[in-house]
């Protein structure tokens, strides 16, 4: 397969700036997780239209998806997407490394390494969070990675696994990662239980511990240590980035994508106005009917989309339309359409 062409020449620049010079810049970074089934290449887009700054993340590919399987399948996205990473699970050196080089030919701004999924599956290839008791192979992983690409390399993590101590392990793993050039290292603060609790449970069961990851932060003072897991309110994100370089929304982004049309302006400082619900839903519109055109389905676009006016009157019929109808045989792009027309009135009231 051949990469995707790029009319941007800065996408290349983009993540270095964000990562290599944020001491220098004193700038800090929003990003938006990697989250299975839910960050594909239709959640960026549409996530896009709502911040033009936070970064963003695929969903996690296997390393050996890549190397022996339908490349295009997994890496292909649109430039409007930059900055742009993608999240690789796995942890044999060499096909990471591999992988790796696969994702920077097309076109990737950063390669990030999953030490944090829980799940079953993860498990049994001997990646995710149970690599939390390896430092040493994550960091094997991490050095293969920076010697095959010229973009960030980082790690996504837990901060200890089971009966880990927290303390210990994430030090260890940080060391570890550091030593062999990560980047940046973003940390989940919640430990992750691989025995008796499910992936969902392990998103809310294990307690939060943001001073471990403060500690974490105050211990290294000169590299990247960003913050994901349980953050909600925008308050929350402005006091936290006082003490780490990063913050990582995750389902709150998803579940309430209009959260994001704060980013620019409270983390990024821009005075520009973000697209307004008009502009989303030609461009939604738009990207659709070339879905549609490419032989593909309304609701697998309109799924990211149902949570876009959470807490507002008429959302409720907003998701109904999204759901049901863009799950009909013959459901086009002016099921998009039809949705926000429900949400005029609101939209009009919050103007007047």
């Amino acid at each position: 397969s051949i990469p995707p062409s790029n009319s941007a020449t800065e996408f290349i620049i983009q993540a270095e700036s964000m990562f290599r010079n944020y001491l220098k810049n004193k700038e800090k970074i929003f990003a938006v997780a990697p989250m299975m089934d839910w960050t594909d290449h239709h959640c960026r887009f549409f996530h896009r239209l709502l911040t033009k700054r936070a970064l963003l993340y695929t969903e996690m590919v296997v390393s050996d998806a890549l190397i022996h399987g339908d490349i295009e399948r997994h890496l292909a996205f649109s430039d409007c997407e930059h900055p742009v990473a993608l999240q690789l699970g796995g942890s044999d050196p060499m096909k990471v490394a591999e992988a790796a080089r696969i994702g920077a030919d097309w076109r990737y701004d950063e390669i990030n390494l999953n030490v944090g999924c829980p799940s079953d599956r993860v498990q049994s290839g001997t990646f995710g969070a149970c690599l939390m008791r390896e430092p040493e192979k994550v960091a094997e992983c991490v050095s293969s990675m920076r010697s095959a690409v010229d973009i960030p390399v980082t790690v996504k993590c837990r901060i200890g696994v089971d009966d880990q101590d927290p303390e210990v392990a994430l030090d260890a793993l940080a060391k570890s990662v550091f030593e062999a050039g990560c980047d940046a290292l973003w940390v989940h603060a919640r430990k992750a239980w691989l025995q008796g609790l499910s992936p969902k449970e392990n998103r809310d069961v294990p307690p939060l511990d943001y001073d471990r990851v403060l500690r974490l932060k105050a211990a290294y003072p000169h590299k990247f240590i960003g913050l994901n897991g349980g953050l909600q309110e925008l308050n929350q994100w402005v006091k936290l980035l006082g003490s780490v370089d990063g913050i990582m929304l995750g389902r709150a982004a998803y579940q309430n994508p209009g959260l994001l049309l704060d980013v620019d302006r409270l983390i990024y400082g821009d005075t520009a106005d973000p697209l307004s619900m008009d502009q989303v839903c030609e461009q939604m519109m738009a990207y659709t009917a070339r879905h549609l055109a490419s032989g593909g389905r309304v609701n697998h676009v309109t799924r990211h989309m149902i949570g876009l006016f959470q807490g507002q009157p008429g959302a409720r019929r907003f998701r109904q339309i999204l759901s049901v109808e863009a799950y009909q045989p013959k459901a086009d792009e002016q099921v998009i359409a039809r949705a926000f027309e429900v949400m005029e009135p609101t939209r009009e009231s919050a103007v007047a």
